[in-house]
């Protein structure tokens, strides 16, 4: 019997989350997404609910060589605390510079470390999800990155390995500890599984049993409500949840998984004008970081993933697709039947899923992953994934 079984409803579920200096009192992490988790996603987010919510990921490479790019994707409301950036690269030097860059200039709170990627463009230079495996490179990482950061806490972020045959996260997740992260957060899926199947969460359960209590371990995949969330709780007995594809189109889950985790009872689902509010209100945020044209262009992407399950027809929808204005998204929301109850089949999976396949690895990869070379051509110049 758990917690979870014996709480009443007005006991927390699990107490506030805290990493390094920073505590919040939902135990929610918001993953980072490209071209998903700007700043405008992240006010809508935060909105809702407490919990870290982390940006788009930063190159240490772009970072430390100031690309304009780059330093544009850093951005963070005056309000937003802490400020939560993840960084991605594969040369410890430059880890280091860009780390310590971070802390010199006050460009964020936290910093998140991601070896969890599974994409082809960043495995092929050993980077994201491959690198765990070269346990050596892996260390000099970590060690750089908390060795500059001072008292800014670091954490990293990856996934149970590379695939079935080659499981990395046990000693990863030792090795990071070792070297002084705040925490280990866990994707329960192989990179070969990229987003597809189901994530084993009985690997999340595996870490937090291989780790010391005082480093909390979060888990990462297939929560798409707030049940999901608290039943990955109670069956790992992980200490907070990262949640990344749940709440696209889905804002509100922060809403949700705070009156969760606090042992109140949920919200009712919105109706279809509510969600028309939310999506306008992310729309008028985007346009507000990205300019209108630019920021309405890239809320067409998010229009599938609000209207999930509600009756609304092809035309309709089409139109929405292809919004040009707030004041035609306007026009479009009004002809929505706004009284349609949420519908059941509105949850589940949202964003990518593809299929698993073979990932792609530098030549001669997985000979020795004792290795601490860094990858010929292995660092990316351009943030955002």
């Amino acid at each position: 019997m758990t917690l979870l079984d014996t709480a009443p409803a007005t006991r927390p579920v699990l107490p506030p989350l805290r990493i390094g200096r920073h505590e919040v009192s939902t135990p929610v992490v918001l993953a980072p997404m490209a071209g998903i988790t700007n700043p405008g996603f992240r006010r809508l987010c935060r909105e809702q609910g407490a919990g870290f919510y982390v940006c788009e990921m930063i190159t240490s490479r772009g970072l430390v060589e100031k690309n304009p790019l780059t330093f544009r994707m850093i951005a963070f409301d005056p309000d937003e605390q802490p400020r939560s950036m993840q960084l991605y690269g594969v040369d410890p030097a430059a880890m280091g510079q860009a780390v310590r860059m971070i802390r010199e200039r006050d460009l964020a709170d936290h910093v998140d470390m991601n070896f969890g990627c599974p994409v082809p463009k960043v495995t092929r230079r050993g980077g994201g999800a491959a690198l765990p495996f070269k346990r050596r490179l892996f260390e000099r990482l970590v060690t750089a990155a908390v060795d500059n950061a001072g008292d800014l806490p670091v954490t990293v972020k990856m996934r149970i390995g590379i695939d079935d045959e080659h499981h990395t996260f046990l000693e990863a997740g030792r090795i990071a500890v070792d070297a002084g992260v705040a925490a280990v957060a866990l994707h329960a899926r192989t990179a070969a599984q990229r987003y597809s199947g189901q994530a084993d969460w009985t690997a999340i359960t595996r870490l937090r049993d291989h780790l010391p209590s005082t480093t909390p371990v979060l888990g990462n995949g297939d929560i798409f409500s707030a049940a999901d969330a608290l039943r990955m709780v109670r069956e790992t007995a992980c200490d907070g949840v990262v949640v990344g594809r749940g709440c696209l189109g889905r804002p509100w889950l922060f809403g949700d998984l705070e009156a969760a985790f606090a042992g109140r009872p949920l919200p009712a689902p919105p109706n279809l004008g509510q969600v028309a509010t939310t999506l306008r209100r992310h729309a008028v945020l985007l346009c507000e970081h990205m300019g209108d044209h630019k920021g309405i262009r890239d809320m067409r992407k998010h229009v599938a993933w609000y209207l999930k399950g509600f009756a609304v027809g092809g035309d309709l929808r089409r139109a929405l697709g292809m919004v040009e204005s707030i004041d035609q998204l306007d026009e479009l929301l009004a002809q929505l039947d706004l009284d349609q109850e949420f519908p059941a089949d509105a949850e589940g999976p949202r964003g990518r899923q593809g299929s698993p396949g073979k990932v792609v690895l530098p030549e001669h990869w997985l000979d020795d992953a004792d290795d601490p070379s860094v990858p010929f051509g292995a660092e990316l110049e351009h943030s955002g994934g």
